[in-house]
């Protein structure tokens, strides 16, 4: 323990470092950087391919939905150094100026946006984090210290090593980018107490990871919390297309933290909706648990769900699984939501804009959709390039978590020989 907390702990030294060397840089230095941050990934595609091979024959024991998400190929490869591309298209947010203006004593009052410092990632499963959170963190000029899980080492060994020459190459501080090289569960406690380097984390993954690094944290926690997203088909819905957005938010990616987890249905349309969206989802493979009314429809219809429990209404599936309620109100929806959801992203579908209205202000979520799959909630569909998390707290980020969300603001004052009397 000792030995690790001391290799930990020169990481936050180098980190601390870089940061202070990072804030400095202009703009389009900072670019130039992850342009060949995005070179060197592709350069590096069979390296890359090679070491998540062997990451992927250690992988035996996990779901479906947890090999696709630990899965690279040249597709996935081509994404990532896209998204890095698209993040130095983005304006930078460092140096903005939110707010200024002048005292009635001749004072002058600048808000401005500055980096962080140094923002540690632990994640679990998804080796395109390290990319997503080494970038974002680049462009907004903060150091970072990556942690992923046991199930993806080799691969963010690889990834991490090829986005740190990239940024070498291009001048930028070498310690920019660190990756812890254990899997040890100790580092995470390490890294959660070390608020003289890191000054704030931001845990991925499962509600253990998450509770462990709340425990533990000396620093500003920002939680990717459960995605439990649900889809609300209200009685004045266009039925094909509360069909295809349910089918789009549930199979097109089910292990993912923006899938939809739950249906609800209004009692006016559920016998037609289930008609055509339950086969829909039964013939993706789809088991549907769903309350006494809809195993009494699907029955009806010559098809079946399982009863669901009360844990099932909160439980994110994260596969091919999808609860289903019938419901007699969108009040009633919306109080399933508030009860049952995790804040993450939530959707209405209807043709009634009051009724959409209501749902986009009453429920309080990091993401309302109005008759769009909560699939999109992601920091490349909302235009950001990509994303160190969906954040499903309050402060100070929310929703998908990008440029902006990595900076905070600091004061500058001028004056001229102003005293306070």
């Amino acid at each position: 323990m000792s030995d690790l907390k001391e290799q930990i702990d020169d990481l936050g030294r180098r980190a601390r470092a870089a940061s202070r060397e990072l804030a400095r840089l202009p703009a389009d230095r900072k670019n130039a950087g992850l342009l060949a941050m995005a070179d060197e990934l592709l350069a590096s595609q069979d390296e890359l391919l090679a070491a998540n091979a062997r990451d992927l024959e250690r992988a035996s024991g996990l779901s479906g939905a947890m090999i696709d998400r630990l899965t690279l190929n040249p597709k996935r490869i081509a994404a990532m150094a896209d998204g890095i591309r698209q993040v130095a298209a983005l304006p930078d947010p460092v140096g903005q100026t939110i707010s200024e203006w002048t005292r009635p004593n001749g004072i002058r009052i600048s808000k401005v946006r500055v980096p962080i410092g140094v923002v540690g990632i632990i994640y679990e499963s998804r080796p395109n984090v390290t990319s997503d959170a080494a970038v974002l963190c680049t462009k907004t000029g903060n150091a970072t210290i990556l942690r992923g899980g046991s199930e993806s080492i080799e691969s963010n060994r690889a990834i991490a090593a090829a986005l740190s020459r990239g940024a070498a190459r291009a001048g930028l501080p070498a310690d920019a980018i660190l990756l812890v090289p254990t899997t040890d569960r100790d580092a995470v406690k390490i890294m959660a107490g070390m608020d003289r380097y890191i000054d704030m984390i931001v845990p991925r993954g499962g509600h253990a990871l998450i509770e462990a690094v709340v425990s533990a944290a000396r620093m500003p926690v920002i939680k990717h919390y459960h995605g439990v997203c649900i889809v609300y088909v209200d009685r004045e819905a266009d039925l094909a297309m509360a069909e295809s957005i349910i089918v789009n938010a549930k199979t097109q990616r089910p292990g993912v933290c923006n899938a939809a987890e739950t249906v609800l249905v209004h009692r006016d349309v559920a016998e037609r909706f289930f008609a055509k969206a339950g086969k829909a989802l039964l013939d993706k493979g789809v088991e549907i648990r769903g309350d006494e009314t809809v195993c009494q429809i699907l029955a009806g219809q010559g098809s079946r769900a399982t009863p669901a429990t009360e844990e099932d209404w909160s439980r994110e599936f994260l596969d091919l699984i999808l609860a289903a309620r019938v419901v007699d109100s969108e009040d009633e929806a919306i109080d399933h939501i508030e009860s049952y959801g995790s804040h993450h992203s939530d959707c209405i579908v209807t043709a009634n804009p009051r009724t959409a209205e209501k749902f986009l202000n009453e429920v309080d979520s990091a993401t309302v959709y109005w008759n769009a799959s909560t699939r999109f909630t992601d920091g490349g569909e909302f235009g950001f390039g990509a994303e160190i998390g969906i954040s499903t707290d309050k402060l100070h980020a929310r929703g998908p978590m990008a440029l902006e969300e990595l900076t905070t603001y600091k004061y500058q004052i001028r004056g001229e020989g102003q005293i306070r009397a």
